[in-house]
């Protein structure tokens, strides 16, 4: 750092479990600019988010959000799944590009494992594409202990396969 010059300090991250309203434009916002999610996967996770809002803590889909200067920058969506003893998906993990570098990713997962820990969970399975944009996601996942467990071939449209992925989580991994 040069004399003389200031670094502005970083504003801090702020991770909630309260929906609002403005998350649905949230997260159409942070998922569009990703560049990886067709119209309709956007439109679905805009349903969950309506979902969580209209049925409250009745609803099956559990929310975390990461908020910068009041701006939502990322968001995680889980629930556990239904005749499962202690089995959660984790259906949704995006952050803003403008944000990415600041492991806000890592966070968000490590916040929403201690909170499934937390509910009994033991077991989180996530679901993803094997087209070569998806690539990051599966590194993602791996470097945080996530394992490839099955591949379902041609499962989104031909060449396109099901990756799905897991973990057994325990109370030494929650946050």
């Amino acid at each position: 750092m040069t004399q003389g010059c200031v670094q502005p300090a970083e504003v801090p991250l702020v991770l909630r479990r309260e929906v609002r309203d403005s998350d649905r434009e949230g997260v159409r916002r942070i998922l569009g600019a990703t560049g990886v999610f067709h119209p309709r996967e956007i439109d679905v996770a805009e349903e969950l988010v309506i979902d969580a809002l209209a049925l409250g803590s009745e609803s099956e889909y559990l929310f975390i959000f990461a908020d910068v200067d009041a701006t939502t920058v990322g968001y995680i969506c889980y629930g556990a799944i239904s005749m499962t003893e202690a089995g959660f998906d984790l259906y949704w993990i995006a952050t803003d590009p403008l944000f990415y570098n600041r492991d806000i990713a890592t966070k968000l997962l490590r916040e929403a494992e201690g909170h499934i820990v937390t509910l009994g969970g033991r077991y989180i399975f996530v679901e993803t594409s094997s087209k070569v944009q998806y690539l990051p996601a599966r590194g993602f996942y791996g470097k945080r202990g996530y394992v490839e467990v099955a591949r379902v071939p041609n499962y989104y449209a031909n060449g396109d396969d099901k990756v799905i992925m897991m973990t057994t989580l325990n109370e030494e991994r929650s946050p």
